[in-house]
C-alpha cells in the first residue's frame, strides 16, 4: 500500500480549517444536527473541499476523533518524560477529567460515533489505552502503584466517568472517583 501524496499547503491549511470547525462543533454535541454542507461555511470553504478531504460526515468526525486522541497520547508521553511516575499518572487522570468537562459534547457525538459502528473508536480506544498502560507501567516499575491492577481498570473508571457527564454534581463526583481510583492504585506505604 502506497503512502498518501503528501497536501499542498493550501490544501492542508483548508483540510485544517474544517478540522477546526468541525471540532468546535463536535464539542458542542451538535455534530450530527447540523447539515454536512454547513461545514464547509463554517471553515470558510467550498462544499467541493469539504467533499474531497472528507467524503463523510463520519470521516470528518473521526479525523477529528483521531486529532483529539493523538493529542492526549501525546500528554501522556509529555508527562510520563517530564514527571515522577505517580504523579504523571495522577495529573493525567486529573487533565482527562478537565478535559471531558471541557468538551462535553464529546461523549454525545462519541456515542453516535459508536452507534454507526466506527472502526476508528476502537482504534482511538487502543491508543488511549496504551497511553495510560504506558503511564501505570511506569509507576508500577518505580514501586508506587500496585502491581496487580492494570490499565484496563483505570480506563474503566475513565469511561465510567464519561458515561456520568449528565449527573447534576458530575464535576465534583468525577474529582471524587479520581481520587478513589488513585487511592487504590497506590502500594501500601507510598
Amino acid at each position: 500500500m502506497t503512502a498518501p501524496k503528501p497536501l499542498r499547503a493550501d490544501a492542508r491549511r483548508k483540510r485544517e480549517a474544517l478540522l477546526a470547525a468541525a471540532r468546535e462543533v463536535f464539542d458542542t454535541g451538535d455534530f450530527f444536527d447540523l447539515r454536512f454542507d454547513d461545514f464547509a461555511r463554517l471553515a470558510g470553504v467550498g462544499t467541493g473541499t469539504l467533499y474531497r478531504h472528507f467524503p463523510t460526515r463520519e470521516a470528518l468526525a473521526e479525523a477529528v476523533y483521531h486529532q483529539v486522541v493523538a493529542t492526549l497520547c501525546d500528554r501522556a508521553g509529555q508527562l510520563r518524560a517530564t514527571l515522577p511516575a505517580a504523579e504523571a499518572l495522577a495529573t493525567f487522570l486529573r487533565e482527562m477529567v478537565d478535559y471531558m468537562d471541557a468538551h462535553q459534547g464529546l461523549a454525545r457525538t462519541l456515542a453516535t460515533l459508536m452507534a454507526a459502528g466506527s472502526g476508528a473508536l476502537a482504534e482511538g480506544g487502543r491508543a488511549m489505552e496504551q497511553a495510560v498502560a504506558d503511564l501505570v507501567a511506569a509507576a508500577k516499575r518505580d514501586g508506587t502503584v500496585r502491581d496487580d491492577v492494570g490499565s484496563g481498570t483505570v480506563m474503566m473508571a475513565l469511561h465510567g466517568i464519561g458515561a456520568a457527564h449528565d449527573r447534576p454534581d458530575w464535576r465534583a463526583e468525577a474529582d471524587g472517583v479520581i481520587t478513589l481510583v488513585l487511592d487504590g492504585l497506590r502500594r501500601p506505604g507510598h
